[in-house]
């Protein structure tokens, strides 16, 4: 067993020794993360059928214990919880209504975990909800190998009755985050999420190809140095930046915008490195836009009311 199912098992374990009732539940598709969530499930205690169209990637699963069924209707008529993690979501509805699974669905509660955008989570809620079945949206924060590890959460919105009443199962996949009654909050989140940790792989990337460029030891740089460094920007700025979009206030954190474009240091760098400011640019041309428009002695928390200045939307 590698140390990743190890510190899953050990994990489940503890949730059951916690007093985690066993429930009867169904995992509808077996990707990576399909297995992996199947796989928590087992190592809690619950009682987990599975399906997938391509019936043979079941079979470790079996082997742990899980039962297979032989369409999602079959899987559905034997489970309370029905989790659904499918490619995307224009393959959930059909899904659903496969060869009498609506029909199965009633009483039950689906929860989507598949990727997805509000809307679709708003009309596929509301699909289920017409089939007698309660609903949660989903967004797995997590990669496969660190599923029922603590590090590992996923973010629910939908129903807050079935989010509380089958908790012990959401909890033998991740550690649970209730988002709120609107199915589409989940999503939302999760994406902003994807968004926030992609700008930080846009700037590694940008970082390590300046490194590399002068011959640098990209392995100790990131380590040693742009780590230590993020980690204390990430604790010292963001908050405070968060303080200032949520007030619609932009003064006293950090250095002021104008200052910041006074000089293109980075671009100029880049060019004479061979690298590429693909990555940076777009940032930095928000940036010089915030201050032309006047808004120079801002922080960096100013250049959001150029991406979204509109009243929250639905």
């Amino acid at each position: 067993m590698s140390a990743e199912n190890e510190a899953r098992v050990q994990a489940a374990g503890e949730r059951a020794r916690a007093g985690t009732s066993r429930e009867n539940v169904a995992v509808l598709g077996l990707g990576d993360m399909g297995r992996a969530l199947a796989s928590a499930l087992l190592a809690a205690g619950h009682r987990v059928t599975v399906w997938n169209r391509t019936a043979h990637k079941a079979d470790a699963l079996v082997a742990e214990g899980a039962r297979r069924a032989a369409s999602p209707a079959a899987a559905i008529a034997a489970s309370e919880v029905v989790i659904v993690c499918i490619l995307d979501y224009a393959d959930v509805a059909p899904l659903l209504a496969d060869d009498g699974a609506g029909a199965a669905l009633a009483g039950r509660v689906v929860v989507n975990v598949t990727n997805g955008s509000p809307a679709e989570a708003r009309v596929l809620a509301e699909r289920v909800a017409g089939l007698g079945a309660e609903y949660l949206d989903g967004g797995v924060m997590a990669v496969p190998e660190i599923i029922g590890q603590p590090q590992a959460f996923v973010l629910y919105s939908g129903a807050e009755a079935a989010f509380e009443a089958h908790r012990g199962v959401l909890d033998a996949m991740a550690r649970s985050v209730y988002l709120g009654t609107d199915p589409g909050a989940a999503p939302l989140h999760d994406l902003a999420l994807l968004s926030g940790m992609y700008g930080m792989f846009g700037g590694f990337l940008h970082a390590a190809a300046l490194v590399r460029s002068a011959g640098g030891n990209v392995d100790a740089f990131t380590r040693e140095l742009l780590v230590p460094w993020l980690r204390a920007m990430a604790d010292s700025q963001l908050p405070a930046m968060a303080a200032q979009v949520a007030a619609g206030e932009y003064g006293g954190t950090g250095s002021h915008l104008a200052m910041q474009v006074a000089h293109d240091a980075i671009g100029d760098v880049s060019r004479a490195q061979g690298v590429s400011t693909e990555l940076f640019g777009p940032l930095w041309e928000l940036m010089k836009r915030r201050v032309a428009d006047g808004h120079g002695h801002e922080s960096l928390g100013g250049v959001v009311e150029l991406l979204h200045s509109g009243a929250p939307t639905a």
